[in-house]
């Protein structure tokens, strides 16, 4: 038995955004990794997320980035742009923007740090959605924004037609299989180490960061779960979290762990833009033996 099939592919990559040394966008290592993942295994590319260091590129770069990767990979897999700010007008901007850029569907953040009130987030996530002509995943990451998506909302959001999918990131797993049960939203997994758990409740995949470094991994946990095997699936799952929580759980962002580990790997990175830090060379280096350790062992 498969899942319910997700609008944008079911393993995807919050791809991280190449820079030069200089610090300006790569957009030649943008094509160049996202060609990698998506032959590695990933249905699917989340560009200018969080993990694409979205809050210190420009709307121009967001622009060129959708546009570049497109070109490199063409009609075979879905992209979907992370368009979220703190206000409504503005989101909407870069929602027009990324469609003419080539985007298939927007990724929309709950408005941070002004934390409205119930009532504003479905308002805001209603006004793009009207006005984007873009199928929209709801981003629920109150550990960021400082407001989730309580599931109640999320149930009146589900009946607008191009509010379609969510990426997960809640940590609240009653709640989203309370909405997961009344709704069709397409659910995806926005913490790694939850990948396997809600699929298993009828997710449609999941949003990664530590697909950056190793594209099918997760892919090979979902075939395995659709194959009915769900001891490999669980096993294939587990053998990745010591590499999970270096990259996500260990105090320092994603986007500073994945471009120090495809650095370490050879790969379009780059630096990262400040306020962020780069990674120490303990930390990469460590990063580069769980890597090993864990393609060693597929």
């Amino acid at each position: 038995m498969t899942n319910r099939p997700g609008p944008f592919g079911r393993t995807l990559c919050a791809m991280i955004t190449p820079f030069t040394d200089a610090g300006t966008l790569d957009l030649e290592g943008a094509r160049r990794l996202a060609e990698r993942l998506v032959a590695g295994g990933c249905d699917g590319l989340v560009l200018n997320g969080t993990t694409g260091e979205s809050p210190t590129t420009t709307d121009a770069e967001k622009a060129r980035l959708v546009s570049a990767v497109r070109e490199a990979v063409g009609d075979r897999v879905p992209l979907v742009a992370g368009v979220g700010t703190a206000d409504t007008r503005h989101t909407i901007e870069q929602a027009l923007a990324a469609g003419k850029a080539g985007a298939d569907g927007v990724l929309v953040v709950t408005p941070y740090y002004s934390r409205p009130p119930q009532e504003a987030v479905e308002a805001h996530f209603r006004q793009v959605a009207d006005a984007s002509g873009l199928p929209l995943m709801l981003y629920d990451i109150p550990g960021r924004t400082g407001t989730r998506i309580e599931p109640d909302t999320m149930l009146r959001l589900a009946e607008h037609p191009r509010i379609v999918a969510v990426k997960d990131c809640s940590y609240d797993f009653l709640g989203t299989q309370k909405v997961l049960a009344r709704t069709e939203l397409a659910y995806y997994a926005g913490c790694d180490e939850h990948v396997l758990a809600l699929y298993a409740v009828g997710a449609a995949g999941c949003v990664s960061t530590v697909a950056n470094a190793v594209p099918g991994t997760f892919a090979a946990v979902l075939d395995a779960f659709d194959a009915g095997d769900t001891a490999h699936a669980s096993r294939l799952q587990l053998r990745a979290t010591a590499l999970i929580e270096a990259m996500t759980g260990a105090g320092l962002p994603g986007t500073v762990t994945a471009k120090a580990l495809l650095s370490e790997l050879g790969l379009p990175a780059g630096p990262v833009r400040p306020p962020l830090l780069p990674a120490g060379r303990e930390t990469a280096g460590g990063l580069r033996a769980l890597y090993e350790e864990l393609v060693s062992g597929s």
